[in-house]
């Protein structure tokens, strides 16, 4: 069992006791202190232990506590960050990590500096043994039944909310990532069927955005860049038409990609769906395109860079799964008028006398419909399949 796994027993183990209805405020604490000592939550750890009366953390937390109630009596005023006599005190907090902006809220402070809750002479454990005595006498002279009681309170509350928040991150901190890595890995898989360079290029690119480096993040952009160029050579190469003010020059490469959406997917049996499919997508690439442009500069934030990669390999995903995108089925595969005897003979695995009767049909009607090819002895339903994917009619 590896920590994490430890932990989230530790932690599950924790919330069950604080619910139940006659659990241990104080082993509710203690499966605190082990669940974040063990993932390195300093944070929650140390309110922990300060609870459970440590007294590396009690210390200096005394000191400090008593200086500010000390200068409140005097002033009516705390100044804990610009009086040069809370420096030293401030640095034995820093010492034990103790971060007073997380550990000294405002409530934690009032019942701290109240010595009828046990303040920070008596644990939470004390406190608990003791509270069956306070409930028949009210009170020993220095702990009071209700002080007590809203001590305990806080404490569970607390408590209780730091051991949900490791929970939930403990739980679900592995789905994100699991879900985009097959995510990630299907696209990559049908890149490098597609085209390994470009699957190459999107591999480098998310690569960089992982890097500390700020130029990395840069060039993570303008990979990604080059990438929606290449894919769109490879789906739609530049042509000089212009289709309602839309043109698809070669430097227009998000035009390019979106005319190869529209051509494929209009082709489906619900158009209104596809059409929605296709403006859904248009949208990720505008704001890729928007993000990708600053990657000539270095003034990216890692996050930005981040979110272009995200969004691209959504929109790959999208693309390509909706496409069932494979080698043999782009809007690239060549035209069955076009290519040569041998290309027949190897692609469709025909005999050779088949693939020179298709090219005979081929000269005979100026062009070949699957109809046509049908029709060509030798040609049986296997072929016609095997024609329909790796060829365009």
């Amino acid at each position: 069992m590896n920590k994490k796994e430890e932990a989230l027993r530790i932690v599950e183990e924790g919330i069950k006791e604080l619910e139940s209805q006659k659990g241990s405020i104080t082993v509710g604490v203690q499966k605190l202190s082990r669940a974040s000592n063990l993932l390195e939550e300093k944070n929650y750890y140390i309110w922990a232990e300060i609870e459970l009366g440590n007294e590396k953390f009690i210390q200096p937390l005394k000191e400090f506590l008593s200086k500010i109630m000390e200068d409140n009596e005097k002033q009516k005023d705390i100044k804990i960050y610009k009086d040069e006599e809370y420096k030293p005190l401030l640095e034995k907090l820093t010492e034990v990590d103790i971060d007073i902006q997380f550990i000294c809220t405002t409530i934690f402070f009032r019942l701290k500096t109240n010595s009828a809750t046990g303040g920070l002479d008596k644990s939470i454990h004390h406190l608990e043994d003791h509270l069956s005595y306070l409930k028949k006498h009210s009170n020993d002279k220095t702990l009071y039944l209700n002080n007590v009681q809203e001590r305990l309170a806080y404490v569970k509350g607390e408590c209780h909310k730091y051991l949900t928040d490791l929970y939930n991150r403990l739980k679900f901190s592995g789905t994100v990532a699991s879900g985009f890595d097959l995510l990630k890995n299907a696209v990559d898989d049908k890149l490098l069927d597609l085209d390994p360079e470009i699957a190459e290029q999107l591999m480098l690119a998310f690569k960089s955005v992982s890097s500390d480096s700020k130029e990395e993040w840069s060039q993570a952009l303008a990979t990604c860049r080059r990438l929606l160029e290449s894919l769109a050579d490879r789906l739609y190469p530049a042509t000089d038409e212009n289709i309602n003010g839309r043109t698809f020059k070669q430097n227009q490469y998000i035009n390019r990609i979106w005319r190869f959406m529209d051509l494929s997917i209009e082709s489906k049996s619900n158009k209104d769906m596809a059409k929605a499919h296709l403006d859904y997508l248009g949208s990720w690439m505008a704001a890729d395109y928007t993000l990708t442009c600053k990657g000539v500069h270095t003034e990216v934030s890692q996050l930005e860079a981040t979110k272009a990669m995200f969004h691209i390999y959504l929109m790959l995903a999208d693309l390509l799964e909706y496409l069932n995108v494979d080698p043999r089925s782009r809007t690239t595969q060549p035209l069955i008028t076009e290519v040569s005897l041998d290309e027949i003979e190897a692609l469709l695995n025909v005999k050779r006398d088949v693939a020179k009767a298709i090219v005979v049909a081929r000269v005979k009607n100026n062009g070949l419909t699957l109809k046509q090819l049908s029709e060509v002895q030798g040609v049986g339903p296997k072929t016609i399949e095997k024609a329909k994917e790796v060829f365009k009619f």
